[in-house]
């Protein structure tokens, strides 16, 4: 007898024998045996001549205990297998640190690091004799350049974009309501502002995409009437264009029609029920100089409020087209923020969350640099997102030359989120990243809000105690002369730290001065 049909000749023999010998028994136990044997036979039998898999037609049975160890294979391995360090894209230690942070739980680590201080990626900082505690850590700067009418006093850690549809209504509710608690703000993500996002009244940074939800007309273009009703919201204190994202840049997205609900509908002004289509590029801007009118328009159609654009870093050059467009127009976006490869999403084509665009280390450092060189970096704020979960993660920014901070995922796990990785299959075990009502019950925004609260909090006191021991008081004050000079990250880009208007003087690094003089501000393909 074949092994590969051994289960289905046993479960077949089991059935038979009940049926020849037991066809007459009144047992109720009998009977209940035959109807589960039965069921088994019949599921057997369809196996054997199903076309859709494979095993399944050579393992009758045997098979379907493969499916099932492939579909808990993720919670064994999260639960059972990996060590503290080694869990991606989160680590247990990681996770552990938000979940304890949220909840206002001493985070003390017994008996040493379990890292490897001598391997080639450790990155550490040195402290000083002079070190000192600090006691104000609510650490903020202003955002606003000379032609913005409303300033905003911006926290250094805030919440990235998540938009109302990849996550639920509670989740969305819960991080506004610590966003208010807490005096930071929270970004709306491209889906638009839905009542969720004003319902407790927390700063709000209203994303601007490329299917411009809550701002288009019927035709899908940008309509100027729409946003200025929308921008003059008292809780809508900055805009943010997104021209690319980290976890999927060059891509846009399609919303299916079956979960373009009512609400999603109307938060971003699109038809029910239809499929809702979020195009890769803007319709309203197509070269660097239009981008520059489009962030006046916006400015002036807000009534003075900061704009800013966020971006993934893919070719140099159309940076730098950027730049020379600003500097022929003396249009300047008030804050750029600088997304990574390293970025999450509710979902992406795994060869663009892969492969595609730039790590958050360079292309932080490459904006950075690029804005010192062409003499624009002391006129632009720079924000930086990617995989932020701790005061350390923080510190790397600030010293390739952010001014503040946004975190999403961290953010999500503060209200729950246990990396289960079912985002875009809309059953999120804890209710954050679904629409679905009977899962988001889970979620109790008055339980959740505080966590959001206290973990931007306790993060920024743990923020304050590094600077404290390396003797300075300010995020600001971070250079490299903390830092060793054999640092990895240091050594990743030791080559390409670029003088003050080093571009303008034909001084910048061979290669980049290159692309610099090739770029235009007429367009964003090379000359």
């Amino acid at each position: 007898m074949n092994q590969r049909y051994g289960l289905f000749w046993g479960v077949t023999a089991v059935f038979l024998g009940l049926l020849v010998f037991l066809w007459d028994s009144s047992s109720k136990g009998v009977v209940a045996l035959q109807i589960v044997f039965g069921a088994v036979f019949l599921l057997g039998v369809y196996d054997l001549f199903q076309s859709r898999h494979s095993i399944l037609r050579n393992y009758p049975l045997l098979g379907h205990f493969r499916f099932f160890a492939e579909k808990i294979s993720p919670e064994i391995h999260q639960y059972f297998i990996e060590n503290d360090t080694s869990g991606t894209p989160f680590s247990k230690n990681q996770r552990s640190l938000i979940y304890e942070r949220a909840k206002s739980i001493e985070g003390l680590m017994p008996f040493g690091t379990e890292l490897n201080v001598y391997s080639p990626k450790y990155f550490y900082m040195k402290h000083s004799l002079t070190a000192h505690r600090n006691q104000n850590t609510d650490y903020r700067l202003i955002v606003g350049g000379e032609n913005c009418l409303k300033p905003y006093d911006c926290s250094v850690l805030n919440i990235s974009a998540m938009s109302y549809g990849a996550l639920g209504g509670r989740a969305i509710e819960a991080m506004n309501l610590g966003a208010k608690s807490g005096h930071f703000y929270h970004c709306t993500g491209e889906g638009g502002v839905s009542p969720y996002h004003l319902k407790h009244g927390g700063d709000l940074v209203w994303q601007i995409g490329t299917g411009y939800f809550g701002c288009r007309n019927k035709n899908g273009n940008f309509d100027p009437a729409i946003f200025q009703k929308t921008a003059a919201h008292p809780s809508v204190k900055m805009i943010e264009i997104k021209l690319s994202q980290g976890a999927k840049p060059g891509h846009g997205g399609v919303l299916p029609a079956a979960k373009v609900s009512r609400e999603i509908a109307e938060a971003r002004g699109v038809a029910e029920h239809e499929d809702c289509i979020s195009p890769p590029s803007h319709s309203a801007f197509s070269t660097p100089l239009e981008l520059c009118a489009f962030i006046k328009t916006l400015r002036d159609l807000s009534g003075g409020k900061p704009i800013g654009f966020k971006l993934c870093i893919g070719f140099e050059s159309e940076f730098f087209s950027i730049c020379k467009a600003m500097k022929e127009t003396d249009i300047l976006p008030d804050f750029i923020t600088v997304d990574g490869g390293e970025g999450g999403t509710g979902a992406a084509p795994q060869e663009l969350s892969d492969h595609v665009g730039w790590p958050s280390d360079l292309g932080l450092h490459f904006v950075h640099q690029t804005l010192i060189g062409c003499g624009l970096r002391d006129r632009i704020k720079i924000a930086a997102a990617g995989k932020i979960f701790s005061s350390m993660a923080m510190i790397r920014l600030f010293l390739l030359g952010a001014d503040w901070c946004n975190a999403a995922r961290a953010f999500m796990m503060s209200v729950g989120c246990i990396q289960a990785r079912l985002c875009h299959t809309n059953k999120c075990p804890v209710g954050v990243a679904t629409m679905d009502k009977s899962r988001q019950r889970a979620l109790v925004v008055q339980d959740k809000a505080p966590r959001a609260y206290q973990f931007h909090k306790n993060t920024l006191s743990a923020l304050g105690e590094l600077l404290g021991a390396c003797g300075v008081d300010h995020p600001g004050e971070i250079s490299w002369k903390f830092f060793s000079k054999n640092d990895p990250l240091y050594l990743k880009v030791k080559d390409s730290f670029i003088a003050p208007e080093a571009f303008l003087k034909k001084r910048g690094p061979e290669e980049l001065q290159r692309l610099w003089d090739l770029s235009q501000a007429e367009s964003f393909v090379t000359a």
